[in-house]
């Protein structure tokens, strides 16, 4: 006991040093993990006010929570006198070779966080994205899924999401329905147009402002076609589609206007 009180007289400004050095690093430590969970949940409710899924901010979150964590517990370990340097090259070259690793993985958490972001669609759009389309069901942070009219899932990565155009069918509130319609050249054009004319008028979805397009635009091989062009809402667009080209053909048979299709005459010459 008398060796252990001399070795403590002796070394007294040493373990002074230490233990205020132990308690800098607690208080260290103690305070960078209240600004980690600042930060954390600062980010979360930043993502919160932009409506952006809540697992996805969660995750957003708790990924800058472990990286100042990660630097607080630097901090503290050098203040005590630990060499940090090798610390830091370890983790280094472990982040490196999981990079590598999970290259795709990574290029698809960048992805979703840029669709995050940028918000170039939302749930519930309508997009054609990589060659595939269909109304967008969940946004997460490494995939999107996409569900088709005939009601598949399509999983789609967002880097492949990122990486081309996105054609979004849902962002605007109006959209064009754009028709081609052939005539016989025998037809009365004044007659073919008022016809078209008098459907679009008798469509109670199609918009006054701004106004629908009914005019001839090609004299083709065996017709001559008319381009018919209603405003309509998003949400209405295929409805109107599919009726406008119902009622058409109705309205053109009522007036005897005949819609020509492609066909062949064959002569035979008898020697």
């Amino acid at each position: 006991m008398e060796v252990l009180l001399n070795w403590i007289n002796e070394n007294s400004d040493l373990i002074i040093h230490y233990v205020l050095q132990g308690i800098l690093a607690i208080a260290i430590l103690f305070v960078g993990v209240k600004v980690a969970k600042f930060f954390a949940k600062l980010t979360e409710k930043t993502f919160e006010k932009r409506k952006i899924d809540k697992t996805v901010a969660g995750f957003i979150s708790n990924i800058v929570y472990a990286l100042v964590f990660t630097a607080t517990v630097l901090m503290a370990l050098a203040q005590v006198g630990i060499e940090t340097t090798s610390f830091v090259a370890i983790l280094g070259a472990a982040g490196l070779a999981v990079g590598l690793a999970l290259q795709g993985s990574l290029s698809n958490f960048a992805s979703g966080v840029l669709i995050i972001v940028l918000r170039p669609f939302k749930s519930g759009d309508y997009i054609e994205v990589g060659g595939q389309s269909g109304s967008v069901e969940r946004i997460e942070i490494f995939a999107t899924e996409l569900r088709t009219p005939d009601n598949k899932a399509i999983i789609m990565p967002n880097s492949a999401i990122m990486s081309g155009a996105i054609v979004n069918y849902s962002r605007q509130k109006t959209r064009r329905v754009d028709l081609m319609i052939g005539v016989g050249y025998d037809a009365d054009l004044k007659q073919a147009k008022a016809v078209l004319q008098s459907v679009l008028d008798k469509d109670s979805r199609i918009l006054k402002d701004p106004e629908y397009t009914v005019a001839v635009s090609e004299l083709a091989d065996s017709s001559v076609n008319f381009v018919v062009r209603p405003w309509v809402k998003t949400e209405d667009y295929w409805p109107t589609y599919f009726d406008l080209v119902e009622n058409i053909k109705i309205a053109l048979d009522e007036a005897n206007i005949a819609i020509p299709y492609p066909q062949m005459d064959v002569h035979l010459h008898k020697d």
